[in-house]
């Protein structure tokens, strides 16, 4: 389940880069768990000779960060050097082949693991999803293992996203059952909330059965995309982010930012401190790969935002004013009347919470010595 902390760790891991006619920029965030168990990996030129190739993913790590550090480290090298992968590239790629060789890296490179553990004589129990996504010149490879999720922004609309794997799943529950478990409360034998991850090698103990027919299945989910010249965009991201947020709604959220900022960092900062506002309590990682169809920054777009961040200044002062008449101004009413109010052109998916930075900005500012009523705000449910 996961302790917390009293108040959330707002400091930012950021990234970007560029190249193979992409740029990608991430931001990961403690938020209010007592640790970090999310990991990410952004390589732009794979090995085996793969330089117009790029793979991008994300870890959420649970009951520790060990698996998902290692499998930041070194699960693109298993998925490279496999045979099955290496043999898909030999002539022209073949999808299909590429698609059976990614699957195979995660099962090898799974085993690898319990190898490690089993010398070592290792008493640690973590697990990790993976989210990613491997993209050549002329496919998007989206791969999936857990309950983090890949999605394709084409043409304005959402193309594409992978399906999470929960206990409750038909397919996979029945995949559980058969191998002598039980679903409760929505969690595998009443514990884990994922049906499928690296690691967990508690669960995967089952005498009898394969590597893809245990309680918690590491064989990933893989989906090739052609790609196109409308593809905007491409969003990793843990539960944490999707916890609070839709996939419609994370996206248009996207599309409003890059209108105004081309600093694709500055947009996945906005993205986990929005959910963080939303009440996400989860660690928060996400990484943002735009290609040449991706919306563009737009001078209209950066009067309108301009506009609203100055109404909004004017709106939070006019409030705590009429607040100062009745006593200590108080940043929990602000946010509710403010809540209240018919705002126009606030950005589509993240809302008003997306503008708490700006409100809480000038509240300190008029309220120096009640800067710490910023934390207590976090539990409130106006949002």
């Amino acid at each position: 389940m996961g302790a917390f902390l009293d108040k959330p760790k707002m400091e930012k891991h950021n990234s970007h880069g560029e190249g193979n006619d992409l740029k990608f920029g991430l931001s990961s965030m403690q938020g209010w768990r007592v640790q970090m168990e999310d990991c990410h990996t952004a390589v732009i030129g794979l090995p085996q000779g793969l330089d117009l190739w790029s793979f991008f993913a994300v870890y959420d790590g649970h009951a520790g960060s060990l698996v998902a550090n290692y499998c930041c480290e070194h699960l693109l090298e298993h998925i490279t050097s496999s045979p099955d992968f290496k043999s898909a590239l030999q002539e022209e790629e073949s999808v299909d082949k590429v698609k059976d060789g990614i699957r195979s890296g995660f099962l090898l490179f799974d085993e690898h693991m319990r190898n490690l553990s089993e010398k070592k004589h290792s008493s640690d129990r973590s697990g990790s999803t993976a989210v990613g996504v491997m993209i050549s010149p002329s496919h998007f490879y989206f791969i999936n293992c857990g309950d983090s999720r890949g999605i394709l922004s084409r043409d304005r609309h959402v193309k594409f996203f992978t399906q999470d794997h929960k206990p409750t799943n038909p397919l996979e529950k029945e995949r559980i059952q058969n191998a002598g478990g039980s679903v409760m409360i929505q969690r595998v034998n009443g514990s884990l909330a994922v049906s499928r991850a690296l690691g967990d090698f508690d669960y995967k103990c089952v005498d009898g059965k394969g590597p893809t027919e245990q309680l918690v299945s590491p064989e990933p989910e893989v989906y090739a995309i052609g790609r196109r010249e409308e593809d905007e965009f491409i969003i990793l991201a843990c539960d944490g982010i999707w916890d609070v947020m839709g996939n419609e709604e994370v996206c248009s959220f996207v599309r409003s930012r890059l209108q105004v900022t081309d600093d694709l960092e500055k947009v996945c900062n906005e993205i986990v401190d929005t959910c963080l506002y939303k009440g996400s309590r989860d660690n928060m990682s996400v990484v943002l790969i735009c290609f040449p169809g991706a919306p563009k920054v737009s001078p209209e777009a950066v009067e309108r935002e301009m506009e609203l961040d100055k109404f909004l200044e004017a709106r939070v002062e006019d409030i705590i004013k009429a607040e100062c008449q009745k006593g200590a101004p108080d940043l929990v009413n602000v946010m509710r009347m403010l809540t209240s109010e018919s705002i126009p052109n606030l950005p589509p998916g993240g809302e008003l919470a997306s503008k708490r930075s700006v409100i809480e900005a000038v509240f300190n500012r008029l309220n120096p010595s009640k800067n710490d009523e910023t934390d207590s705000a976090f539990t409130d449910d106006m949002w």
